[in-house]
Protein backbone atom coordinates (compact mmCIF):
# COMPACT_ATOMS: atom_id res chain seq x y z
CA UNK A 1 0.00 0.00 0.00
CA UNK A 2 1.11 3.25 -0.96
CA UNK A 3 1.48 6.44 2.20
CA UNK A 4 3.60 9.57 3.09
CA UNK A 5 4.80 11.06 -0.20
CA UNK A 6 3.09 8.22 -2.43
CA UNK A 7 -0.17 7.62 -3.64
CA UNK A 8 -1.90 4.58 -4.82
CA UNK A 9 -3.13 4.76 -8.47
CA UNK A 10 -6.51 3.14 -8.99
CA UNK A 11 -7.71 2.18 -12.65
CA UNK A 12 -11.17 2.74 -12.79
CA UNK A 13 -13.36 0.59 -15.06
CA UNK A 14 -16.92 1.38 -14.71
CA UNK A 15 -19.46 2.92 -16.70
CA UNK A 16 -19.32 7.06 -16.38
CA UNK A 17 -22.18 7.38 -13.77
CA UNK A 18 -20.49 4.71 -11.14
CA UNK A 19 -16.91 5.53 -12.63
CA UNK A 20 -17.94 9.10 -10.76
CA UNK A 21 -18.64 7.97 -7.65
CA UNK A 22 -15.06 6.12 -6.84
CA UNK A 23 -13.65 8.61 -8.55
CA UNK A 24 -14.42 11.13 -5.98
CA UNK A 25 -14.04 8.54 -3.23
CA UNK A 26 -10.59 7.64 -4.35
CA UNK A 27 -9.83 11.45 -4.59
CA UNK A 28 -11.32 11.70 -0.98
CA UNK A 29 -8.32 8.89 -0.07
CA UNK A 30 -5.64 10.64 -1.69
CA UNK A 31 -5.24 8.07 -4.67
CA UNK A 32 -4.51 8.71 -7.82
CA UNK A 33 -7.41 7.40 -10.52
CA UNK A 34 -6.82 5.76 -14.11
CA UNK A 35 -10.25 5.43 -15.67
CA UNK A 36 -10.20 3.33 -18.20
CA UNK A 37 -13.03 3.14 -21.46
CA UNK A 38 -15.18 0.01 -20.50
CA UNK A 39 -16.47 -0.17 -24.01
CA UNK A 40 -12.56 -1.21 -25.37
CA UNK A 41 -11.65 -4.30 -26.47
CA UNK A 42 -9.89 -6.78 -24.23
CA UNK A 43 -6.70 -5.97 -25.99
CA UNK A 44 -6.89 -2.53 -25.36
CA UNK A 45 -7.47 -2.60 -21.94
CA UNK A 46 -4.58 -4.31 -21.68
CA UNK A 47 -2.31 -2.11 -23.48
CA UNK A 48 -3.48 0.76 -21.13
CA UNK A 49 -3.10 -0.87 -18.10
CA UNK A 50 0.52 -2.31 -19.56
CA UNK A 51 0.82 1.73 -19.96
CA UNK A 52 -0.60 2.80 -16.62
CA UNK A 53 1.11 0.01 -14.68
CA UNK A 54 -2.30 0.80 -11.95
CA UNK A 55 -1.75 -0.96 -8.48
CA UNK A 56 -5.35 -1.39 -8.11
CA UNK A 57 -8.50 -1.63 -9.96
CA UNK A 58 -12.02 -0.72 -9.49
CA UNK A 59 -14.59 -2.94 -12.05
CA UNK A 60 -18.07 -4.52 -11.69
CA UNK A 61 -16.14 -7.76 -9.66
CA UNK A 62 -15.03 -5.19 -7.15
CA UNK A 63 -11.88 -3.39 -5.90
CA UNK A 64 -8.80 -5.57 -6.11
CA UNK A 65 -4.76 -5.04 -5.92
CA UNK A 66 -2.85 -5.61 -8.89
CA UNK A 67 0.46 -7.59 -9.29
CA UNK A 68 3.82 -4.87 -10.99
CA UNK A 69 1.49 -2.09 -9.91
CA UNK A 70 3.30 1.17 -9.33
CA UNK A 71 2.34 3.80 -6.83
CA UNK A 72 2.80 7.38 -8.15
CA UNK A 73 3.66 11.00 -6.06
CA UNK A 74 1.08 12.21 -3.48
CA UNK A 75 0.16 15.24 -4.96
CA UNK A 76 -0.74 13.49 -8.49
CA UNK A 77 -4.94 13.10 -8.51
CA UNK A 78 -5.28 11.52 -12.22
CA UNK A 79 -3.18 9.85 -14.75
CA UNK A 80 -4.82 10.31 -18.22
CA UNK A 81 -3.82 8.25 -21.49
CA UNK A 82 -3.69 11.22 -24.04
CA UNK A 83 -5.75 10.43 -27.54
CA UNK A 84 -2.97 9.49 -29.37
CA UNK A 85 -3.99 11.64 -32.50
CA UNK A 86 -0.64 12.40 -33.69
CA UNK A 87 1.51 9.19 -32.30
CA UNK A 88 1.46 6.28 -29.33
CA UNK A 89 -0.73 7.63 -26.11
CA UNK A 90 0.94 8.66 -23.46
CA UNK A 91 -0.02 8.66 -19.93
CA UNK A 92 -0.68 12.06 -17.82
CA UNK A 93 0.13 12.81 -14.51
CA UNK A 94 -2.23 15.85 -13.44
CA UNK A 95 -1.95 16.70 -9.75
CA UNK A 96 -4.40 17.75 -7.19
CA UNK A 97 -2.71 21.37 -7.33
CA UNK A 98 -3.40 21.45 -10.88
CA UNK A 99 -7.33 19.86 -10.42
CA UNK A 100 -7.85 22.77 -8.24
CA UNK A 101 -6.10 25.50 -9.82
CA UNK A 102 -8.65 24.22 -13.06
CA UNK A 103 -11.43 24.54 -11.19
CA UNK A 104 -10.88 27.79 -9.65
CA UNK A 105 -9.76 29.63 -13.36
CA UNK A 106 -13.18 28.08 -14.47
CA UNK A 107 -15.24 29.24 -11.76
CA UNK A 108 -13.95 32.83 -11.87
CA UNK A 109 -14.35 32.69 -15.48
CA UNK A 110 -17.63 31.66 -16.08
CA UNK A 111 -18.70 33.42 -13.05
CA UNK A 112 -20.16 30.16 -11.51
CA UNK A 113 -22.02 29.40 -8.10
CA UNK A 114 -22.96 26.19 -6.27
CA UNK A 115 -26.60 26.87 -7.64
CA UNK A 116 -25.05 25.58 -11.00
CA UNK A 117 -24.92 21.65 -11.93
CA UNK A 118 -22.97 20.93 -14.53
CA UNK A 119 -23.72 17.85 -16.59
CA UNK A 120 -21.12 15.65 -17.96
CA UNK A 121 -22.32 13.33 -20.71
CA UNK A 122 -18.21 12.99 -22.17
CA UNK A 123 -15.94 10.14 -21.37
CA UNK A 124 -14.33 10.22 -18.23
CA UNK A 125 -11.34 8.08 -19.84
CA UNK A 126 -10.75 11.66 -21.64
CA UNK A 127 -9.32 14.61 -19.87
CA UNK A 128 -12.92 16.57 -21.16
CA UNK A 129 -15.07 14.63 -18.50
CA UNK A 130 -12.57 13.87 -15.98
CA UNK A 131 -12.14 17.70 -15.21
CA UNK A 132 -15.55 18.30 -15.09
CA UNK A 133 -15.59 16.52 -11.92
CA UNK A 134 -12.10 17.55 -11.06
CA UNK A 135 -13.40 21.42 -10.91
CA UNK A 136 -16.91 20.21 -9.24
CA UNK A 137 -13.87 19.46 -6.30
CA UNK A 138 -12.69 22.97 -6.33
CA UNK A 139 -15.96 25.22 -7.09
CA UNK A 140 -18.39 23.20 -5.05
CA UNK A 141 -20.53 23.45 -8.74
CA UNK A 142 -22.60 19.87 -8.37
CA UNK A 143 -21.98 17.03 -11.06
CA UNK A 144 -24.54 15.21 -12.88
CA UNK A 145 -23.02 12.48 -14.74
CA UNK A 146 -25.14 10.31 -17.58
CA UNK A 147 -23.37 6.75 -19.17
CA UNK A 148 -23.07 8.81 -22.68
CA UNK A 149 -24.59 11.33 -25.05
CA UNK A 150 -27.75 10.75 -24.96
CA UNK A 151 -29.99 13.30 -27.25
CA UNK A 152 -33.33 13.26 -25.44
CA UNK A 153 -31.14 13.21 -21.81
CA UNK A 154 -29.30 16.09 -22.57
CA UNK A 155 -32.44 18.07 -23.86
CA UNK A 156 -34.24 17.28 -21.30
CA UNK A 157 -31.65 17.70 -18.45
CA UNK A 158 -32.49 21.17 -17.20
CA UNK A 159 -36.04 20.57 -16.33
CA UNK A 160 -35.31 16.85 -15.24
CA UNK A 161 -32.14 17.52 -13.04
CA UNK A 162 -30.98 21.16 -12.77
CA UNK A 163 -28.25 21.40 -14.95
CA UNK A 164 -27.10 24.55 -15.94
CA UNK A 165 -23.95 24.13 -17.54
CA UNK A 166 -22.87 21.40 -20.00
CA UNK A 167 -19.85 20.25 -21.92
CA UNK A 168 -20.50 18.93 -25.80
CA UNK A 169 -17.69 18.45 -27.77
CA UNK A 170 -18.52 20.32 -31.72
CA UNK A 171 -20.18 16.64 -33.29
CA UNK A 172 -22.31 16.50 -30.19
CA UNK A 173 -23.61 20.13 -30.31
CA UNK A 174 -24.41 19.91 -33.88
CA UNK A 175 -26.60 16.86 -33.57
CA UNK A 176 -28.40 18.40 -30.70
CA UNK A 177 -28.97 21.07 -32.56
CA UNK A 178 -30.25 19.09 -35.78
CA UNK A 179 -32.71 17.27 -33.30
CA UNK A 180 -34.22 20.84 -32.28
CA UNK A 181 -32.91 20.53 -28.85
CA UNK A 182 -33.31 23.58 -26.39
CA UNK A 183 -30.02 24.73 -25.73
CA UNK A 184 -31.12 27.88 -24.25
CA UNK A 185 -32.31 26.17 -21.13
CA UNK A 186 -28.88 25.56 -20.60
CA UNK A 187 -26.93 28.85 -19.11
CA UNK A 188 -23.37 27.73 -20.33
CA UNK A 189 -22.80 25.66 -23.32
CA UNK A 190 -18.76 24.59 -22.93
CA UNK A 191 -17.32 23.31 -26.41
CA UNK A 192 -14.16 21.75 -26.77
CA UNK A 193 -11.93 18.76 -27.97
CA UNK A 194 -12.00 19.90 -31.25
CA UNK A 195 -12.30 23.06 -33.45
CA UNK A 196 -15.62 25.28 -33.30
CA UNK A 197 -16.96 25.99 -36.41
CA UNK A 198 -17.83 29.72 -36.82
CA UNK A 199 -21.79 28.64 -38.70
CA UNK A 200 -22.09 25.86 -35.42
CA UNK A 201 -21.43 28.61 -32.76
CA UNK A 202 -23.95 31.08 -34.75
CA UNK A 203 -26.42 28.40 -34.68
CA UNK A 204 -26.39 27.32 -30.98
CA UNK A 205 -25.55 31.50 -30.04
CA UNK A 206 -28.75 31.89 -32.06
CA UNK A 207 -31.16 29.50 -30.73
CA UNK A 208 -30.23 31.57 -28.12
CA UNK A 209 -27.38 29.44 -26.14
CA UNK A 210 -24.21 31.23 -24.58
CA UNK A 211 -21.75 29.43 -26.13
CA UNK A 212 -17.79 28.96 -24.85
CA UNK A 213 -14.86 27.48 -26.94
CA UNK A 214 -12.46 25.85 -25.13
CA UNK A 215 -8.67 24.86 -25.77
CA UNK A 216 -6.67 22.72 -23.72
CA UNK A 217 -5.28 19.51 -23.66
CA UNK A 218 -4.52 16.50 -21.34
CA UNK A 219 -1.46 17.92 -20.20
CA UNK A 220 -3.67 20.82 -18.86
CA UNK A 221 -6.51 19.26 -16.65
CA UNK A 222 -8.57 20.49 -20.10
CA UNK A 223 -9.42 23.93 -21.17
CA UNK A 224 -6.95 26.92 -20.80
CA UNK A 225 -8.31 29.15 -23.34
CA UNK A 226 -11.94 30.14 -22.80
CA UNK A 227 -13.14 32.31 -26.43
CA UNK A 228 -9.01 32.86 -26.44
CA UNK A 229 -8.64 34.10 -23.26
CA UNK A 230 -6.45 32.62 -20.76
CA UNK A 231 -8.68 31.50 -17.53
CA UNK A 232 -7.01 33.21 -14.24
CA UNK A 233 -3.95 31.15 -13.00
CA UNK A 234 -2.91 30.32 -16.74
CA UNK A 235 -0.80 31.65 -18.76
CA UNK A 236 -1.13 31.52 -22.20
CA UNK A 237 2.07 32.55 -24.49
CA UNK A 238 3.27 32.13 -27.95
CA UNK A 239 6.82 31.30 -28.94
CA UNK A 240 9.06 32.75 -31.50
CA UNK A 241 7.28 30.04 -34.32
CA UNK A 242 3.63 31.06 -33.09
CA UNK A 243 3.06 27.63 -31.07
CA UNK A 244 1.44 28.17 -27.98
CA UNK A 245 2.97 27.67 -24.36
CA UNK A 246 0.96 27.08 -21.43
CA UNK A 247 2.40 27.64 -17.40
CA UNK A 248 0.75 27.34 -14.31
CA UNK A 249 -0.55 24.88 -11.89
CA UNK A 250 -2.52 23.45 -14.04
CA UNK A 251 0.18 21.81 -16.16
CA UNK A 252 1.12 18.03 -15.94
CA UNK A 253 3.94 16.73 -13.24
CA UNK A 254 5.24 14.54 -16.55
CA UNK A 255 4.47 12.41 -18.42
CA UNK A 256 4.40 8.56 -16.07
CA UNK A 257 7.45 6.57 -16.75
CA UNK A 258 8.61 8.37 -19.99
CA UNK A 259 11.11 11.26 -18.33
CA UNK A 260 12.48 12.11 -21.69
CA UNK A 261 9.54 13.11 -23.64
CA UNK A 262 8.69 15.00 -20.17
CA UNK A 263 12.06 16.93 -20.35
CA UNK A 264 11.15 17.50 -24.39
CA UNK A 265 7.34 18.80 -23.37
CA UNK A 266 9.05 21.72 -21.56
CA UNK A 267 10.95 24.98 -22.51
CA UNK A 268 14.13 25.85 -21.02
CA UNK A 269 11.84 28.49 -18.48
CA UNK A 270 9.13 25.55 -17.55
CA UNK A 271 6.55 26.21 -20.16
CA UNK A 272 4.59 22.99 -21.76
CA UNK A 273 5.32 22.65 -25.30
CA UNK A 274 1.34 21.82 -26.78
CA UNK A 275 2.51 21.37 -30.24
CA UNK A 276 -0.33 23.44 -31.52
CA UNK A 277 0.17 26.76 -33.50
CA UNK A 278 -2.00 29.99 -32.24
CA UNK A 279 -1.79 33.61 -33.55
CA UNK A 280 -2.44 36.85 -31.83
CA UNK A 281 -5.59 38.44 -32.25
CA UNK A 282 -6.34 42.36 -32.15
CA UNK A 283 -8.07 42.03 -29.12
CA UNK A 284 -5.46 39.94 -27.37
CA UNK A 285 -7.13 36.75 -27.48
CA UNK A 286 -5.43 33.60 -29.56
CA UNK A 287 -6.79 32.01 -32.10
CA UNK A 288 -5.60 28.35 -32.02
CA UNK A 289 -5.06 27.57 -36.06
CA UNK A 290 -3.23 23.98 -35.88
CA UNK A 291 -1.33 21.15 -34.63
CA UNK A 292 2.53 22.17 -36.04
CA UNK A 293 3.23 18.53 -37.59
CA UNK A 294 -0.36 18.59 -39.40
CA UNK A 295 0.43 21.72 -41.42
CA UNK A 296 0.62 20.60 -44.76
CA UNK A 297 3.56 22.03 -46.79
CA UNK A 298 2.23 22.56 -51.08
CA UNK A 299 4.61 24.31 -53.15
CA UNK A 300 6.77 25.47 -50.65
CA UNK A 301 3.23 27.49 -48.96
CA UNK A 302 2.24 26.21 -45.46
CA UNK A 303 -1.54 25.36 -45.60
CA UNK A 304 -3.46 25.34 -42.54
CA UNK A 305 -6.03 21.86 -42.54
CA UNK A 306 -8.43 23.75 -40.41
CA UNK A 307 -8.62 26.99 -42.48
CA UNK A 308 -9.83 24.54 -45.31
CA UNK A 309 -12.20 22.68 -43.38
CA UNK A 310 -13.80 25.79 -42.11
CA UNK A 311 -14.77 26.94 -45.38
CA UNK A 312 -15.40 23.52 -47.05
CA UNK A 313 -17.50 23.01 -44.31
CA UNK A 314 -20.36 25.47 -45.07
CA UNK A 315 -20.50 23.94 -48.85
CA UNK A 316 -24.46 23.00 -48.40
CA UNK A 317 -23.37 19.21 -50.13
CA UNK A 318 -20.79 18.69 -47.41
CA UNK A 319 -21.63 17.08 -44.16
CA UNK A 320 -18.63 17.14 -42.87
CA UNK A 321 -14.93 17.37 -43.88
CA UNK A 322 -11.49 16.73 -42.89
CA UNK A 323 -8.45 18.22 -44.76
CA UNK A 324 -4.74 16.44 -44.95
CA UNK A 325 -2.11 16.76 -47.04
CA UNK A 326 -0.21 13.20 -49.26
CA UNK A 327 2.21 12.86 -50.94
CA UNK A 328 2.32 14.73 -54.49
CA UNK A 329 5.25 14.27 -56.92
CA UNK A 330 4.69 17.89 -57.98
CA UNK A 331 3.86 19.81 -54.94
CA UNK A 332 5.73 17.52 -52.23
CA UNK A 333 1.88 17.59 -50.94
CA UNK A 334 -1.27 18.45 -52.30
CA UNK A 335 -4.35 19.22 -50.39
CA UNK A 336 -7.06 16.25 -50.14
CA UNK A 337 -9.98 16.98 -48.30
CA UNK A 338 -11.86 13.45 -47.23
CA UNK A 339 -15.97 14.42 -47.50
CA UNK A 340 -18.92 13.24 -45.67
CA UNK A 341 -21.66 14.07 -48.34
CA UNK A 342 -25.00 15.31 -47.26
CA UNK A 343 -26.22 12.72 -50.29
CA UNK A 344 -23.78 10.01 -50.66
CA UNK A 345 -25.23 9.21 -54.44
CA UNK A 346 -24.18 12.95 -54.95
CA UNK A 347 -20.79 13.52 -53.01
CA UNK A 348 -19.37 17.15 -54.11
CA UNK A 349 -16.72 16.99 -57.06
CA UNK A 350 -12.92 18.77 -56.31
CA UNK A 351 -13.93 21.67 -59.15
CA UNK A 352 -16.81 22.40 -57.26
CA UNK A 353 -15.36 22.57 -54.26
CA UNK A 354 -12.33 24.46 -55.57
CA UNK A 355 -15.23 26.83 -57.12
CA UNK A 356 -16.91 27.35 -53.83
CA UNK A 357 -14.06 28.74 -51.85
CA UNK A 358 -12.07 30.13 -54.28
CA UNK A 359 -12.93 34.07 -53.12
CA UNK A 360 -12.16 32.65 -49.59
CA UNK A 361 -9.09 30.70 -49.74
CA UNK A 362 -5.73 31.15 -51.34
CA UNK A 363 -4.13 28.78 -54.59
CA UNK A 364 -2.05 26.95 -52.38
CA UNK A 365 -5.29 26.35 -50.16
CA UNK A 366 -7.34 24.72 -52.78
CA UNK A 367 -8.08 20.94 -52.72
CA UNK A 368 -6.70 19.28 -55.28
CA UNK A 369 -8.21 16.13 -54.63
CA UNK A 370 -11.53 14.99 -52.93
CA UNK A 371 -12.18 11.81 -51.07
CA UNK A 372 -15.67 10.48 -50.17
CA UNK A 373 -16.11 8.59 -47.11
CA UNK A 374 -18.36 7.30 -44.83
CA UNK A 375 -17.79 8.89 -41.67
CA UNK A 376 -14.73 11.20 -40.80
CA UNK A 377 -12.31 9.04 -38.00
CA UNK A 378 -12.46 10.82 -34.86
CA UNK A 379 -11.28 9.93 -30.89
CA UNK A 380 -14.45 10.35 -28.30
CA UNK A 381 -13.80 14.02 -27.54
CA UNK A 382 -14.25 14.69 -30.75
CA UNK A 383 -10.85 15.53 -32.27
CA UNK A 384 -9.94 14.44 -35.75
CA UNK A 385 -7.89 11.38 -36.70
CA UNK A 386 -5.84 12.32 -39.65
CA UNK A 387 -3.47 9.43 -39.84
CA UNK A 388 -6.68 7.14 -39.71
CA UNK A 389 -7.87 9.03 -43.11
CA UNK A 390 -7.70 6.28 -45.92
Amino acid sequence: MAGGDQANVVAVLLAPAAAATVIRRCWDEGEAVAVLDPRAPAAALDRARARLRPTHIVDRGGRRALPDGEPTVADVAAVVLTSGTTGAPRAVELTRAGRDAIGDGFAAALGTTTSDRWLVCLPLHHVAGLAVLGRSVASGVPVVTHNGFDLDAVASSPAREGTTIVSLVPTTLARLLDAGGDVARYRVVIVGGAPLPATLRERCESAGAHCVDTYGLSETWGGVLLDGAPIPGATVNLGHDGEILVGGAMVMRGYRFDPDATASAFTADGQLRTGDLGRLEPDGRIRVMDRRRELIITGGVNVSPTAVEAVLSEHPAVADVCVAGRPDAEWGERVVAYVVARDPSEPPTVDALRAFARDRLSPAQLPRQVAAIAAIPRTPGGKTLRRQLP
